[in-house]
C-alpha cells in the first residue's frame, strides 16, 4: 500500500463521476446495523455481551461518507445553485423515506403488533407520527410511555436530525471554508470525539437519541468530526494506490463495527480509545479506500449498486420492525441459539420491507418531487396542462 498523488479523489472529476464502492460500504454498515440491533435484544442491557459490539458505530460512519458525498455533489454547484435548491435537493432525497419509517412505526404500534400499546391513544400517535414526519424532536418524557427517544415511532430517525444540523452549517458557510479554516473545525471537533469516547463515562460513542442536555452533546460530537472530516476529505483529494481496495475495505468495516467490547468493565477508556480510533482513523482510511477503488463491473458492479440503494431504505425502516422481536425476546427470554431461525427471518423481513419501500414508494415519490413543479401541478390536476394553459382552455 503506497501514497499516491491525489488523482483518484480531484476536484476536476465529471459532475456524473460516481464512488460505487462508497455505496457498497455504505450498504454493508446499513447490514451490520440491523444486525447489531438483533443481537441488542438478547444483551438485555448488558454491553459487555452484546453481539456485533460496535454496530452503532455505523452511524458516525454514515457521517462520514454524508460529508464527503455532499461535498463531492454540492461543492461545485453553489454558483448556479440557491440554498433553496440545496434544501429542496436534501429533502427530497431524504425525507420521503422518514416518513415511510415513521407510518410504519406507527402502523405497528396501532396495530397491537407491539407490546407498547397500552395507554396510548390513536390521536396521541397521530400527532407524534406528524411530528417525526416533520423532524420536531420530542423533548423527553413527552413521547410514547414517556421515553427519551427524538422519535418515538422510528428510533433510527434521530441520526437524521444531527445530519440536518450538519447541512445547515454546510448550507450557511462552511460550503465556503478554506481548507485552513476547516482543517482547524475538524481538528477541535476530533478533540471533542476523543473526550467523548475516551474520558466519558461509559467510555464509548452511544448517544443522541435523546433530547436533552446530554443527548444533545454527544448527538452533535458524533456529526461533527465524520461529517466535516468527510467533505476535507473530498476537497483534499487524498487517495491510496492499492489493489482490491473495496474488499479490503469491506472486511476492515465490518470487523470494526462486530469487534467484542474491549477493556472490560474495569478499564472502559479502552473501549473508548478504541471506538476513538475507529472514527478518527480508521473510518476515514476506510473511505480513502472506498473512493480510490475503480469502478466495479459484472455482478461486483450490481451488487455495490444494490446495497447503495438499499442502504437508506433499510436504516430508516429496520428499527419499528426489529422493536417487535425486542418486546418478544424481552417477554419469552428465549436463548440466542433457539432463536436464530427467528432472528434471520426478521433480518430478511428488514431487507423485504426495505426493498418494497425503494422500488414502489422511494423512487417514484422521488423521480415526482424532482419534476419541475408545473409538471407536478398539471399530473394532480391543480392547473392545466401547458399546451392547453397557453391556448386559453
Amino acid at each position: 500500500m503506497t501514497a499516491a498523488p491525489a488523482t483518484a479523489i480531484s476536484h476536476d472529476r465529471p459532475l456524473t463521476a460516481h464512488y460505487p464502492a462508497l455505496d457498497g460500504l455504505r450498504g454493508i454498515a446499513a447490514l451490520l446495523v440491523v444486525a447489531f440491533h438483533l443481537f441488542q435484544a438478547h444483551a438485555r442491557g448488558d454491553v459487555q455481551r452484546q453481539i456485533v459490539n460496535h454496530g452503532y458505530l455505523a452511524v458516525d460512519f454514515f457521517f462520514l461518507l454524508s460529508g464527503f458525498v455532499l461535498s463531492h455533489a454540492y461543492d461545485h454547484r453553489w454558483e448556479s445553485m440557491s440554498v433553496a435548491d440545496f434544501w429542496r435537493r436534501r429533502l427530497i432525497r431524504l425525507q420521503p423515506m422518514v416518513a415511510m419509517g415513521s407510518v410504519i412505526g406507527a402502523a405497528l404500534l396501532l396495530s397491537g403488533a407491539s407490546s407498547a400499546t397500552e395507554a396510548i391513544s390513536p390521536p396521541r400517535v397521530l400527532g407524534i407520527l406528524l411530528l417525526g414526519v416533520a423532524m420536531i424532536p420530542l423533548a423527553p418524557h413527552a413521547g410514547l410511555q414517556g421515553g427519551a427517544a427524538l422519535y418515538p415511532l422510528n428510533g433510527a430517525a434521530w441520526s437524521l436530525f444531527y445530519e440536518y444540523i450538519a447541512y445547515a452549517a454546510y448550507a450557511a458557510g462552511v460550503r465556503n471554508a478554506s481548507d485552513r479554516a476547516l482543517g482547524l473545525l475538524v481538528a477541535l471537533s476530533a478533540l471533542a470525539v476523543f473526550h467523548l469516547a475516551v474520558f466519558g463515562p461509559h467510555g464509548e460513542m452511544v448517544g443522541g437519541w435523546a433530547f436533552d442536555g446530554w443527548g444533545v452533546h454527544v448527538g452533535l460530537t458524533r456529526v461533527m468530526f465524520p461529517f466535516f472530516a468527510g467533505i476535507l476529505l473530498r476537497r483534499s483529494g487524498c487517495a491510496l494506490t492499492v489493489r482490491h481496495g473495496f474488499p479490503i475495505a469491506a472486511a476492515l468495516l465490518m470487523v470494526a463495527l462486530a469487534m467484542p467490547r474491549i477493556g472490560g468493565t474495569d478499564r472502559l477508556w479502552l473501549n473508548g480509545l478504541y471506538e476513538a480510533g475507529c472514527v478518527l482513523l480508521l473510518f476515514p482510511l476506510i473511505v480513502i479506500l472506498g473512493a480510490s477503488s475503480g469502478r466495479a463491473a459484472g455482478r461486483s458492479g450490481q451488487a455495490t449498486r444494490f446495497l447503495g440503494d438499499l442502504s437508506y431504505p433499510l436504516y430508516i425502516t429496520h428499527y419499528p420492525v426489529v422493536t417487535l422481536y425486542a418486546d418478544w425476546v424481552d417477554q419469552r427470554h428465549p436463548p440466542i441459539v433457539a432463536t436464530s431461525l427467528i432472528g434471520l427471518a426478521v433480518f430478511v423481513a428488514c431487507l423485504a420491507v426495505a426493498l418494497l419501500c425503494l422500488r414502489l414508494y422511494d423512487v417514484p415519490v422521488r423521480r415526482w418531487l424532482s419534476r419541475p413543479s408545473r409538471a407536478r401541478r398539471a399530473e394532480t390536476g391543480l392547473t392545466p396542462p401547458a399546451s392547453t394553459a397557453a391556448s386559453g382552455r
